[in-house]
């Protein structure tokens, strides 16, 4: 059963109560998204670091009701000279 994407951003706003979060549903089917994450959490962290806290957050689903998660992950931008 694919997961909806109420269910995908839920689990991501409780991992990530500061982000900015853009769910894109890329097939049409409740099983292939791209996540888009900005958070602070992700701050001073790996790429790899970063996909694994959202994986984490997602408690297991990837694989089963959450086929396929394209991520974009960054840390927000600090503002420069203000």
């Amino acid at each position: 059963m694919p997961m909806p994407v109420e269910t995908l951003r839920q689990h991501l706003v409780e991992a990530f109560p500061d982000a900015e979060i853009a769910i894109e549903d890329l097939a049409g089917d409740g099983d292939h998204y791209r996540a888009r994450i900005v958070s602070g959490a992700f701050a001073g962290l790996s790429r790899v670091k970063q996909h694994q806290l959202v994986y984490a957050a997602l408690k297991g689903q990837m694989g089963g009701e959450l086929h396929a998660l394209a991520l974009e992950t960054s840390a927000p931008q600090t503002a420069q000279g203000t």
